[in-house]
């Protein structure tokens, strides 16, 4: 098949953000932090040598353009490159099998990405947003171009084929190309920069990190997973916190769905931006350098993602943001009529990607520093006083209708809405 042709140049993958693996956030600004404090103490080799463990990929000119928003900050600081500009990165789990990911997870042929999220750094570095696309959505997939000049045919398909269909000849890149223009055909939303994680590079980096904590609400067990918890207050380690991430069908699990997954994945990956944000690990040195060294040895990302001056500059800029400004999110979804195995986007999905092209809270508002006291209107929402005086005459409030359980990762939340203890 012959390439096909745009009317708009050919997209560049921008920035390079502080993204990693599944657990994401904030560990990629502890990367970047981390890499300013051995700025600071001289270690320059030990920066060039971590450097050069991050395994990259120009695939630049094989993603569409989408028009670049406005940039409104015409001073830049030096540490962060970007100031002022908002940015969005693509952060794909894929389950290759092979080498020591086919110990992991059994060996398989070809490649395919079981997660996927879309991660939002607003302009002011101010707000986090993380939405998981789920992998069962019935999408149209654009023709994907690959860099022998031969392209895909556009189809419609479930959204984890996209990664498949770049992933033709056994490359990375393409991959992530393709999965990258699907992205942007959907929404709209421009995509700065991308990153691979495998289950090795995973599990590697929870265990640089010591493992994390969560609370268990039910035992779990999936042979298939090779998961086995029970409930309560429990420290995961690599191995334990991968297969929590993999886990679909078994005791404990709901019922078998990636999106009861996606929930699970996502309280994961905030209990571990907790953890983060909980310790200081620029006051350890050895322990700082071995996470260094297992998060730069377990990405696979565009040129500039991989670059460790713009993941200092961007980390460093992000050091002080609050936990509860960082949001996970499950783009809203239904169930597909027409197949029950799939989810299609509910209509309020389109509202949470022009919020995030806008820069402005996907949903709800981020904090805001206290303002001064004033007397706030009457809220029509508000619970009724019980001291107030009823009137005999007023007719009986309607019946509340019952409402359907949220689906698990849905709703919105931050690390700190996470408990921190079970009970």
């Amino acid at each position: 098949m012959t390439p096909r042709h745009t009317a708009t140049p050919q997209h560049r993958v921008r920035h390079a953000r502080r993204q990693r693996r599944h657990p994401l956030l904030s560990g990629a600004a502890l990367v970047a932090l981390a890499l300013v404090s051995f700025v600071g103490t001289g270690v320059a080799t030990a920066i060039v040598r971590l450097g050069n463990n991050i395994e990259t990929h120009d695939v630049a000119q094989l993603i569409d353009e989408v028009p670049p928003k406005p940039n409104v900050t015409t001073q830049h600081d030096p540490e962060d490159a970007y100031e002022g500009r908002a940015l969005n990165f693509l952060i794909m789990g894929s389950d290759v099998r092979s080498g020591e990911n086919a110990v992991i997870g059994g060996e398989n042929e070809g490649m395919r990405s079981d997660t996927t999220i879309v991660a939002h750094v607003s302009a002011d570095r101010n707000r986090v947003e993380l939405v998981s696309i789920p992998r069962d959505s019935r999408v149209d997939i654009p023709a994907c171009s690959y860099l022998d000049g031969t392209t895909s045919r556009p189809q419609s398909a479930r959204f984890n084929a996209a990664f498949s269909i770049g992933a033709e000849h056994g490359d990375v890149g393409e991959a992530a190309a393709c999965t990258i223009n699907t992205v942007q055909s959907l929404t709209g939303i421009p995509i700065d920069g991308w990153i691979v994680v495998d289950f090795a590079g995973f599990r590697n980096m929870v265990d640089a990190l010591g493992g994390v904590d969560m609370c268990i609400p039910n035992d779990m067990a999936s042979e298939k997973a090779n998961l086995y918890l029970s409930a309560g207050n429990r420290h995961l380690d690599g191995t334990t916190a991968l297969a929590f991430a993999r886990a679909r069908t078994g005791e404990g699990l709901g019922n078998g769905s990636d999106i009861n997954r996606l929930g699970r994945q996502q309280q994961l990956m905030g209990a571990i931006a907790h953890e983060v944000f909980e310790k200081n690990l620029l006051t350890d040195i050895d322990q700082l350098y071995r996470f260094l060294t297992a998060a730069t040895q377990s990405l696979t990302a565009d040129p500039r993602l991989g670059s460790i001056r713009t993941l200092a500059g961007l980390g460093w800029s992000l050091q002080s943001i609050p936990v509860q400004n960082i949001t996970f999110m499950t783009i809203p979804h239904r169930t597909n009529p027409a197949d029950r195995n799939e989810v299609v986007w509910a209509d309020e999905a389109a509202q949470v990607w022009a919020n995030i092209a806008a820069d402005v809270p996907m949903v709800g508002q981020a904090t805001a520093p206290p303002t001064t006291e004033t007397t706030a209107p009457a809220d029509p929402n508000a619970p009724a006083d019980p001291n107030a005086p009823v009137d005999p005459n007023a007719p009986p409030p309607a019946p509340t209708e019952p409402t359907e359980a949220p689906t698990p990762g849905v709703d919105p939340f931050t690390p700190a809405d996470l408990p921190a203890v079970c009970g």
